[in-house]
C-alpha cells in the first residue's frame, strides 16, 4: 500500500502520495513539443526554460517548435515528444478518436487569439460573413487559431468550407503573408497582431486578449495554453509531471509580477520581431489572459466541449468524458510548494 503524507491545509486534512515530495523525476530527460514557442501564448514555457525553472525541478529538457499546435500534437501521438504545451481543447478532440490526453497545468485562461482582416484586400469590411470564398490565415490547419477562426465564422452563417485556410505559421511569414495580400484575414496571436495592428495592416474583429470579451464570445471561461499529455505518460512518470507543473507555476507567477523590461531580458532576441516596442505593448495586452496560477477553471472544459460541439458534429454526438481531461492535482501540490512564485 502507498504511503501518504497528510498536509494540514486550513482546517482540511489533504492526502498527498509521499512520491511527490520524495520521489526523483522518472524521466528527467524528455520532450515537449510546442507550436509557435515565441507566441505570448506560450510565455510561461519560455520563462521556465529560460528562468531556469525546468532545470532547478531536476529536468532537462528539449523544447521542439512547429509551427501550429496541431504538428505539436502531432508529434507527441507519432511518439517524438512526450508533453505538449498546446491548446487544452485538443484533448477534447482527441477524446473522440480514442486517444486520453489530459491537461494538467495551466498557461492561459483566454485563447488570445485575434481574428482580423486584411485592410488591403477588404477595406470596405462591416461583418464577419463577407469572408466567405475568402482566403483566411492560421498557425496551422486544425490548430487552435483554426477552431477560434470557425467558431467566429459559424456564428456569422459561415461553415469551416466557406473559407479556404491557409498556414501561414506565427512569426515573420504570418506578417508577410498579410502585408503581400496573400491572406484576406488572419487568426493568429501577439506579438503577431500587435505588429499587424500598429502597422496598419490589419482590421480587428474579434479579440480575445481580453478575458471578459472571451468569456462573452464562448459564454464561460476558455482555457487556453496548457502542458497536456497522454494519460498513460501521467500514470508511469507522475513525479516527472509534478516537476513540470512545479516549474510552470513558478513561470505564471513571475510573469503576473513581472514589468516590461523583465519580460524583454527573459524572453531571446528573435522572439521581438525587430521591435522591442512592440513585443512590449503585445505582452501588456496578453498578461491579463494568462494564468496567474497555472489552475483550470472547473467550468473550463465544459465551455470547451460547447465550443467545439458547436463547430464539430463529430463532438457534438460524442460522448465526453470532461472528468477524464484535466486535473488540477498537480498544480495545487506547486501552489502549495510555491505559493509566492
Amino acid at each position: 500500500m502507498q504511503r501518504r503524507r497528510f498536509v494540514v491545509a486550513g482546517t482540511a486534512l489533504i492526502a498527498v502520495p509521499a512520491f511527490v515530495h520524495a520521489q526523483t523525476v522518472e524521466k528527467p530527460r524528455l520532450t515537449i513539443a510546442v507550436g509557435g514557442k515565441n507566441l505570448l501564448y506560450y510565455l510561461p514555457l519560455t520563462i521556465a526554460e529560460s528562468l531556469g525553472y525546468f532545470k532547478s525541478e531536476g529536468l532537462d529538457l528539449t523544447i521542439a517548435d512547429f509551427a501550429g499546435g496541431s504538428r505539436a500534437l502531432q508529434a507527441m501521438i507519432g511518439g517524438s515528444a512526450d508533453v505538449v504545451s498546446g491548446a487544452f481543447e485538443h484533448t477534447i478532440n482527441m477524446q473522440v478518436k480514442g486517444q486520453h490526453l489530459r491537461a494538467f497545468v495551466l498557461q492561459g485562461r483566454a485563447p488570445q487569439i485575434v481574428l482580423g482582416v486584411n485592410p488591403k484586400t477588404m477595406p470596405d469590411f462591416k461583418n464577419v460573413a463577407e469572408l466567405k470564398g475568402k482566403k483566411l490565415g492560421v498557425t496551422a490547419p486544425g490548430s487552435s487559431t483554426n477552431v477560434l477562426a470557425n467558431f467566429v465564422l459559424g456564428k456569422a452563417g459561415l461553415k469551416p468550407g466557406d473559407v479556404s485556410i491557409i498556414g501561414v505559421g506565427a512569426g515573420s511569414g504570418a506578417v508577410a503573408a498579410m502585408r503581400a495580400g496573400q491572406i484576406d484575414a488572419i487568426s493568429n496571436l501577439d506579438p503577431v497582431i500587435t505588429l499587424l495592428a500598429r502597422s496598419g495592416d490589419l482590421k480587428i474583429v474579434s479579440d480575445t486578449r481580453v478575458v471578459s470579451e472571451a468569456d462573452r464570445i464562448f459564454g464561460g471561461p476558455m482555457p487556453a495554453g496548457c502542458l497536456y499529455a497522454p494519460q498513460s505518460f501521467l500514470d508511469k512518470n507522475p513525479a516527472t509531471a509534478q516537476a513540470l507543473a512545479n516549474a510552470l507555476v513558478r513561470a505564471d507567477k513571475w510573469i503576473q509580477k513581472a514589468g516590461a523590461g523583465d519580460i524583454i531580458k527573459a524572453v531571446p532576441e528573435n522572439y521581438l520581431l525587430g521591435d522591442r516596442a512592440v513585443y512590449v505593448d503585445a505582452f501588456l495586452a496578453a498578461r491579463g489572459a494568462l494564468s496567474v496560477d497555472g489552475m483550470i477553471p472547473e467550468a473550463g472544459p465544459e465551455t470547451a466541449r460547447r465550443a467545439l460541439a458547436s463547430i464539430d458534429p463529430e463532438i457534438a454526438g460524442g460522448k465526453i468524458d470532461l472528468a477524464a481531461i484535466y486535473t488540477n492535482d498537480y498544480v495545487k501540490r506547486a501552489n502549495a510548494k510555491y505559493p509566492n512564485g
